[in-house]
């Protein structure tokens, strides 16, 4: 490796280590994020509804309790909540991030600190599976470097879930294969079998890499019975006996898990999932926050420039394919491929929108960049090619990265980003209840609105009272409480009261009463979430 490409990945290291640790905290704490910190706290959401949906005034820094590490919620307590109400998410990340907030507390900048630190595993392990498939260190080396400075990588190593951990278990797992393949050693394949463990235990995706894995490895040695496969079957059926406990936990509460992830089935059109997928590839390179709404002027170039970087992505597939040996491409292409299609075809198929969720394809964009790294680095270094062409190759090089040092600075900068998916209009709401003297926040509570109202919790001064009701006969059949929907009697004493949340249910309520109406103050654009402001006539 040549020690001006050698430079600029220390460089490229450099940048990406310090956009995931700077202003880790700028970004509010979005919906996903607080039910971690609730499964770190140990308490369920029945238990939340039943303590907080009473309609008794409470302090919205008591929901706190909630959202940090406590004494009297034990190990035990986080992984009983996940068996319990979120099965389909396995328990290894919850149970370390918790250890770890118990050491370095439990604020928004430490508990995101842990999935910052844990992103840069994937850079030595990246560089290892690089080093397994490619003879050139250069192909390893740019590999680093474009997913240290991946807005993608960037954005989901500041967020407080298991995709950074997931991500770096992914290459741990796949450079431990090759490895494995090549040394044929009993504690190679011990290794690789441990790395599968953590990987299943991290996210059940990684099922569909092992899977990929089987499939290279059958294909690789002409579908035929030798000791490399032998080792790949024994290595993974050790992982699947180390997971059957928590397989049963799965199968057992799979209600659980099927209602955790309803969103998934919600219909889409065709066209909208082809545009996801290509923005999202688009977003492993440069993510200047555009998006349908954002002007022309900027919305036209960038759509062109995403249309030639989706070019480049599938020029480097082809030449993956077409110059390297069956063992080097079917590897990347199994690591792309099985995991897309196991989410993209029951989509297109049966409708959803799980292919648009970036995080679930950890395995897929990596793959690509893999391709991308080897398409890069054999173009800037190969003496053969004119000399035209290799500029025009190094010009491409330094274009896509710094895009992505450009992507991240305006991102680390940002209040909302487009992985908040859910109460991007919280920060604002927060600031107008918080100019407020004396503000009361009404709101219906269940558990859809849970995490909305928990990610409020983090945005509201100390002064905010909030009074929270269970209008959702089922949720309150769950949290015990009575059947019947309840009209809240506002206290007085408070300068202005607010009506915030999803529905509009108890905002109709409430204007029913005399000489009352609900003035709107704020509403998301999908009218999902509002703020209203009660006022007398």
């Amino acid at each position: 490796m040549k020690n001006r490409l050698r430079f600029l990945i220390v460089v490229l290291l450099v940048l990406g280590v310090f956009f995931r640790f700077v202003n880790i905290d700028k970004k509010f704490y979005w919906y996903d994020e607080v039910f971690t910190s609730l499964r770190i706290s140990g308490y369920t959401q029945t238990e939340v509804l039943r303590e907080v949906g009473n309609g008794q005034l409470v302090g919205a820094k008591n929901l706190m309790k909630y959202q940090s590490s406590n004494q009297t919620k034990k190990l035990g307590d986080t992984v009983k909540s996940l068996a319990i109400e979120e099965p389909q998410l396995p328990p290894l990340y919850f149970l370390t991030v918790k250890y770890w907030v118990s050491v370095f507390g439990d604020s928004v900048a430490a508990t995101r600190s842990f999935s910052a630190l844990m992103s840069l595993l994937a850079f030595p392990s990246l560089y290892w599976l690089c080093r397994e498939l490619f003879p050139r260190p250069e192909v390893a080396g740019i590999a680093v470097g474009l997913v240290a400075i991946s807005p993608f990588h960037v954005l989901y190593a500041q967020e407080a879930r298991p995709y950074s951990l997931w991500s770096a278990m992914i290459l741990f797992a796949c450079a431990s294969l090759l490895r494995a393949m090549r040394l044929q050693t009993k504690l190679s394949w011990s290794i690789y079998a441990v790395a599968t463990i953590l990987g299943i235990y991290t996210h059940l995706f990684s099922v569909l890499v092992t899977i990929g894995h089987g499939i290279y490895v059958l294909g690789s040695q002409g579908f035929r019975l030798n000791k490399k496969v032998i080792g790949y079957l024994a290595a993974s059926a050790a992982s699947l006996l180390a997971f059957i406990p928590w397989l049963i936990i799965l199968l057992v509460n799979k209600r659980a898990a099927v209602a955790a992830t309803g969103w998934a089935q919600l219909e889409t059109s065709r066209l909208s999932l082809v545009k996801n997928w290509a923005g999202n590839i688009g977003r492993l390179f440069w993510d200047f926050g555009l998006n349908s709404d954002s002007p022309s002027i900027y919305l036209i170039p960038f759509a062109i420039a995403n249309l030639i970087l989706l070019a480049i992505v599938g020029y480097a597939v082809y030449s993956l394919c077409s110059e390297t040996r069956k063992q080097v491409w079917l590897f990347v292409l199994t690591m792309m491929a099985v995991t897309a299609l196991a989410i993209v075809l029951p989509d297109v198929i049966f409708g959803g929108i799980r292919s648009t969720k970036a995080r679930y394809l950890f395995p897929t964009y990596c793959g690509i960049q893999i391709a991308v790294a080897y398409l890069l680095a054999t173009k800037i270094s190969d003496s053969r090619l004119p000399r035209l062409k290799s500029q025009v190759w190094k010009v491409v090089t330094v274009v896509m990265l710094t895009g992505g040092v450009l992507s991240n600075a305006v991102s680390s900068q940002a209040e909302i980003w487009w992985t908040k998916e859910m109460g991007a209009e919280n920060p604002a709401i927060g600031r107008t209840v918080n100019q407020s003297v004396t503000p009361l926040v009404v709101s219906d509570i269940s558990e859809v609105s849970l995490g909305n109202l928990l990610s409020m919790s983090h945005l509201l001064e100390p002064k905010v009272r909030l009074q929270l009701l269970l209008l959702n006969p089922k949720v309150r059949s769950q949290a015990q409480l009575v059947d019947k929907p309840t009209i809240p009697v506002i206290p007085s004493g408070f300068s202005d009261v607010f009506v915030y949340g999803r529905s509009n249910i108890l905002g109709i309520k409430l204007a029913k009463n005399p000489n009352s109406k609900i003035e709107l103050v704020a509403q998301s654009k999908s009218n999902s979430l509002s703020l209203g402001k009660l006022v007398k006539e």
